[in-house]
C-alpha cells in the first residue's frame, strides 16, 4: 500500500500538482456565511409580516464566484425553493445582466436594487432577493445556481421569469455552479 501512495503522489506531481490544485481552477459559487448543503440564518428568511411563516429580515446572504468559463461575459443567478408549494417549487430572486467584473454579492447587497444586477420576477413577483417563508417542520433546500453567459450584461429586459430567462439563454449558457442553503421553521 505505502508503494502504492507514493506512486499515485509521483504521477500526480508529474501532472502538474495535487488533485487540489485541478479543483482550485474550477467554476465556484460560495458563500462565506454557509457551507454547501449548511444552514442559512434566520435573517436571511423573509419579512413578509402578513406571512406568519417569513420569521427573518430578509437579509440576503453573502455570496461570491471565481474561474468562469473563458468567454464568460455577464451572470445570472436564480434562487428556487424546490420543496415549496408542495413540490411546486418557489422561485426567490432571480437576477441577471451581472457583469463579469462583479465577483461577489456583499450580505444584504441582493436584497435590494442593484447597478450590479438586472431584477427578473420571482414567484412573488420582487425583483430583488426575496428569503425563506418556509412552514413549520422539514428542511427546505434553497438552490442558489450562478449561470455564466455569453451575453452582453445589457443585453435582456428587467422584469424576466424563471422561465423566461432560461429560454433566453438557451445557446448563451458557458457553464453553471449552485450552491444550496438549507432553511426550517423551528
Amino acid at each position: 500500500m505505502p508503494g502504492y501512495l507514493l506512486r499515485v503522489g509521483i504521477t500526480l506531481f508529474c501532472l502538474g500538482g495535487s488533485a487540489a490544485s485541478f479543483a482550485a481552477d474550477d467554476f465556484t459559487l460560495t458563500s462565506p456565511s454557509f457551507e454547501d448543503n449548511g444552514k442559512l440564518a434566520v435573517k436571511n428568511a423573509g419579512n413578509d409580516k402578513s406571512n406568519p411563516n417569513c420569521v427573518g429580515e430578509n437579509v440576503s446572504p453573502p455570496l461570491e464566484w471565481r474561474n468562469p468559463p473563458t468567454g464568460t461575459k455577464s451572470f445570472a443567478l436564480i434562487l428556487v425553493d424546490p420543496e415549496g408549494r408542495a413540490g411546486l417549487g418557489v422561485v426567490h430572486w432571480v437576477a441577471y445582466g451581472i457583469p463579469v467584473s462583479v465577483t461577489r454579492f456583499i450580505e444584504g447587497e441582493a436584497s435590494k436594487s442593484s447597478d450590479k444586477f438586472i431584477g427578473g420576477k420571482g414567484t412573488r413577483n420582487l425583483d430583488t432577493y426575496s428569503g425563506p417563508c418556509t412552514p413549520p417542520g422539514n428542511w427546505h433546500h434553497y438552490t442558489f445556481t450562478l449561470i455564466a453567459t455569453d451575453l452582453d450584461p445589457k443585453a435582456l429586459q428587467p422584469g424576466m421569469t424563471r422561465d423566461e430567462l432560461l429560454t433566453a439563454l438557451n445557446g448563451h449558457a458557458k457553464g453553471a455552479v449552485g450552491l444550496i442553503g438549507r432553511f426550517r421553521h423551528e
